[in-house]
């Protein structure tokens, strides 16, 4: 397979022209084009093309040699060749650079604290809101004359600041909901990196899209669940994720990334790891099936369709509304008081470490997993240690839920972690676990 990222040592987008045509391309990355071809007397038809075979990845990379009657063109003269026709269509911020009128404010000294859902106070030495791929690659190139950092923001859900950020703070608002094929049964969907989570789940499940249902209510963007392969009640982002896009920090190249090449974990991805900090998402797909299975294994989301009399062949908005009772029973609106959700990953065991804790705790709450691990509920151990409902000055342990810590007002991030770390270090000497903090700390 070629090696994209040695082809990744110019920034892109790049632009060409056709000699003997007034075709004009915007090359995106190493397999996506963006072509913008003459339509009529004075228009443009707009294309986006993926490379998702040879001969159209080497297709690209002709155009990227100036190969046959490919030409270079630089910023200007492309620019000048797109003005002289009308488009016909929006071309959603790809294949087009940002003129100084268009580009987005970057503030100074943004606070953070309504950014993030734990509303701890922090700011930024500077702030930009973007909405395109265009405006992402804008900011990138302004952060690296600057000298800044990058921190991305989607709903910040999954953040705890620790101190002021000491760069540029990027929130992603790229939108979109967009069909990519639909056979009558199944449908592929491209969904804008910045858009509400919850509301993509239902309007997913409106239209009749379904196997998102049981990860309602799951704070956070779209662009940040695959990053956390998000999990609820038995189903995982992994399990209905087609692609997704994403922008490299350096390069500016965009690229796609299948499902292998993600590197899905329990509540992991490449880009928390060997990927961490290298990329900029900004769309995601999904495969979704009208006839989807319901999931109703956990006996929670069981009990609560009995409550309903609901057992004989709920629906899939069933389950949604099932799961989102359950949630809204147990965990804190952010709103009202701030918090990440689930603070701790729920640690996985193998079979022999398993078997000496419950030696010692054979009541302790576990499931076996399909590869014989055995996963042990994170909030039962928390619980169990006496720490469900403790409260220090401006944080505490939620009094129903002790997965989740919460910000009463006026917490800091270095003391919410201190909560974080006592909790962990008891539970681990008194059950021999060590638990892990789900959420990303940020400038510990």
């Amino acid at each position: 397979m070629p090696n994209l990222r040695s082809e990744m040592s110019d920034r892109f987008p790049q632009f060409r022209g056709l000699s003997g045509t007034d075709s004009v391309y915007a090359i995106e990355g190493p397999k996506h084009v963006t072509e913008w071809q003459p339509m009529g007397s004075g228009g443009w038809m707009i294309h986006h093309h993926f490379a998702s075979d040879f001969p159209r990845y080497r297709w690209v990379q002709e155009l990227l040699a100036c190969e046959g009657s490919a030409i270079r063109m630089d910023e200007s003269q492309w620019r000048d060749a797109v003005n002289s026709r009308k488009v016909r269509q929006k071309p959603k911020g790809i294949g087009r650079i940002i003129e100084a009128a268009d580009a987005p404010v970057i503030e100074s000294h943004r606070s953070l604290a309504t950014l993030t859902t734990f509303g701890v106070e922090a700011h930024s030495d500077a702030f930009v809101e973007v909405g395109s791929d265009a405006e992402v690659r804008w900011a990138l190139a302004a952060s690296a004359r600057n000298g800044w950092q990058v921190l991305i923001l989607g709903g910040g859900s999954n953040v705890l600041m620790h101190q002021d950020w000491k760069g540029l703070a990027m929130k992603i608002n790229v939108r979109g909901i967009d069909v990519i094929a639909h056979d009558g049964q199944t449908v592929d969907v491209a969904v804008g990196a910045g858009e509400v989570w919850h509301e993509w789940v239902m309007y997913a499940l409106e239209k009749g899209w379904h196997g998102l249902e049981n990860m309602s209510l799951i704070p956070g963007s779209v662009g940040a669940s695959p990053m956390q392969n998000i999990g609820a009640y038995g189903v995982e982002v992994k399990d209905r994720f087609l692609w997704l896009e994403a922008i490299h920090r350096e390069t500016g190249a965009l690229e796609r990334f299948d499902h292998d090449r993600c590197g899905f974990g329990y509540r992991e991805s490449i880009f928390k790891q060997e990927e961490r900090d290298q990329w900029v998402i900004v769309r995601v797909a999904f495969r979704l099936d009208q006839s989807a299975p319901v999931h109703v294994d956990y006996g929670a989301i069981r009990a609560e369709l009995e409550l309903k009399g609901k057992t004989e062949s709920p629906s899939h908005r069933d389950v949604a509304e099932a799961v989102m009772r359950i949630r809204q029973s147990k965990l804190p609106d952010p709103a009202v008081i701030g918090n990440a959700g689930s603070f701790f990953k729920n640690p996985t065991l193998s079979p022999e470490a398993f078997a000496i804790i419950q030696e010692q705790h054979p009541e302790i709450v576990h499931y076996v997993l399909g590869d014989g691990n055995v996963k042990l509920a994170a909030g039962w151990l928390i619980d169990q240690a006496g720490w469900k409902g403790h409260r220090r000055e401006h944080c505490g342990v939620h009094d129903r839920q002790a997965l989740v810590l919460v910000n009463y007002g006026g917490a800091t991030g270095a003391e919410i972690w201190s909560l974080a770390s006592d909790i962990m270090a008891d539970v681990e000497r008194k059950f021999g676990v060590r638990l892990e903090p789900e959420v990303n700390q940020i400038g510990k």
